[in-house]
């Protein structure tokens, strides 16, 4: 009989085998973005430490500090689970390397942001474990430009992506090339989305 309000731990349970992803990165080091080139697949959080006013909640803490918030995590996948696979077994190459080092030109595009504001940590993942890690810090930090200010992680999709409306973050952060040439603007202005910012950075931020 187990003790009296005491769960089962089972240490293969999806929440518990996220959490172990998390932690692993979160004792990584943190490096510059983007950092030198590496080979594998994995997960990956931005921290900013610069001066924009709308995020000066999350940027007044070092990124080693307890309590930093990243402004953004993400994941990079072998090209098999692209499509749909898992990739298992799948020679990744350098697919999280080139990941972080398109966000570092994103960010360099950008007429009002300053790449060496910007620094990350990353960890190599099995495949499989690769979108519950991601997840997880999606769900733990709740990053601004995951969940609010959305469009960083987008690419040059050509005239696919042309008639659709200019990202949160194009707005906001306005000049990557292929970006300026989409036609229909924002709804919100980038003062509007810069407001919603601050709003959304006063509230209670989970940390680990």
């Amino acid at each position: 009989m187990k003790p009296l309000g005491e769960d089962v731990f089972n240490p293969l349970d999806k929440t518990n085998l996220a959490e172990s992803v998390r932690d692993r990165l979160l004792r990584r080091s943190v490096v510059k973005l983007p950092p030198e080139r590496f080979l594998g697949a994995g997960i990956y959080a931005i921290y900013y430490t610069g001066d924009f006013p709308a995020y000066r909640k999350i940027s007044k803490y070092t990124p080693s500090d307890a309590k930093a918030i990243p402004i953004y995590v993400g994941k990079a996948v072998p090209a098999g689970s692209r499509k749909g696979g898992y990739g298992l077994g799948a020679d990744p190459g350098d697919v999280l390397h080139r990941r972080l080092s398109e966000h570092a030109s994103s960010i360099e595009e950008a007429g009002n942001l300053k790449l060496t504001d910007f620094k990350c940590r990353f960890l190599l993942v099995d495949d499989i474990w690769i979108p519950l890690g991601e997840s997880l810090l999606i769900e733990t930090f709740k990053p601004v430009w995951n969940l609010l200010v959305d469009g960083f992680g987008h690419h040059d999709q050509g005239k696919a992506r042309r008639g659709q409306m200019k990202s949160a973050w194009d707005t906001l952060h306005p000049g990557r090339m292929w970006a300026e040439k989409v036609e229909r603007p924002n709804v919100k202005s980038a003062s509007d989305i810069a407001k919603e910012v601050v709003a959304y950075l006063e509230k209670d931020i989970l940390v680990p």
